[in-house]
């Protein structure tokens, strides 16, 4: 069985002109239907699954939305032409003047929409986008491929992927995905501000251990991508490079504490005062202790 869409939703005064037709995708559901709404009319919507809303007609001159219980009349705004609202997110609307309407719902399943945007993105920057609720009156292009898929619900004529891929497209055009997100450097490396983003979120774990899949979210990137454009930056893979901040905090603990080698090694993750040692040998050319030793006695 497909997506099954979720909603808990009350309309008073707004009724259907025509049955609702509509389609099951993979992790989506695409409905159109045309209705009208009297003045006065109103409805509430929140649906535990993120939600796009396309109308074909201008709906902003009739009818204001909030997003807080009792926010008509007091911090309401016009109805947009496109909006996208997060999961879990409540939308009042209500009805200042009489009003008909023709539109496309895409009720979407969060995790479809996180595979479509975290292989550009990054999952972290996908999951802080799909948390930005979007309303936008100006369509542009959204509009005919809006209509592509409206037409595909109706009168369903090709392979599901082709209007899975147009609900893809409206996504990525309505969706606050900033400019800069998922880019390297413009000669393809991993830009100063994404390597201090980096320096900074690894610093600031105790053991000062990242997988490449977090590193790669942090700087907004997919994993695959981050790795080359890393590698091609520093002259070292991601792990490389981390093991090398991990071997400088050995050496820093080394110098102002007064912690074994053993405690050090603990710390920071390493398996055993070994694990340590044979690592710290292979970065430095010496063990822990001849480090610690030759440094102790440099600042005597």
């Amino acid at each position: 069985m497909g997506f099954q869409p979720s909603m808990t939703w009350h309309t008073e005064g707004i009724h259907p002109v025509a049955p609702a037709q509509w389609r099951q995708l993979d992790g989506l559901m695409s409905v159109c239907w045309d209705a009208e709404g009297a003045t006065g009319a109103h409805a509430y919507y929140r649906s535990p699954n993120p939600r796009i809303v396309i109308f074909f007609n201008d709906v902003s001159a009739s009818i204001r939305m909030s997003n807080r219980q009792g926010g008509i009349g007091k911090d309401d705004r016009p109805l947009t032409r496109a909006i996208y609202v997060p999961a879990g997110m409540p939308m009042w609307t209500q009805f200042i003047a009489s009003h008909r309407f023709s539109h496309l719902d895409l009720h979407l399943h969060e995790d479809r929409l996180l595979r479509f945007l975290a292989p550009s993105v990054g999952s972290s920057v996908a999951r802080t986008i799909l948390r930005r609720p979007v309303e936008i009156q100006d369509i542009g292009p959204i509009e005919p491929l809006a209509r592509m898929i409206a037409d595909e619900v109706v009168h369903p004529s090709r392979h599901p992927v082709y209007a899975e891929s147009l609900v893809g497209a409206v996504a990525a055009a309505l969706l606050d995905i900033p400019a800069d997100s998922g880019e390297k450097g413009a000669d393809g490396r991993i830009t100063k501000a994404q390597m201090k983003r980096l320096l900074s979120a690894i610093e600031g774990k105790s053991d000062f251990r990242m997988s490449v899949a977090d590193m790669a979210d942090t700087v907004g990137l997919s994993e695959s991508w981050f790795s080359t454009a890393f590698r091609q930056t520093t002259g070292k893979t991601p792990l490389q490079w981390q093991l090398s901040k991990r071997i400088e905090r050995a050496q820093n603990l080394l110098v102002s504490t007064s912690l074994s080698v053993a405690d050090v090694a603990a710390q920071l993750g390493f398996s055993d005062q070994a694990h340590l040692t044979k690592v710290f040998r292979q970065v430095t050319g010496e063990t822990p202790a001849a480090w610690r030793r030759a440094q102790l006695l440099q600042y005597r």
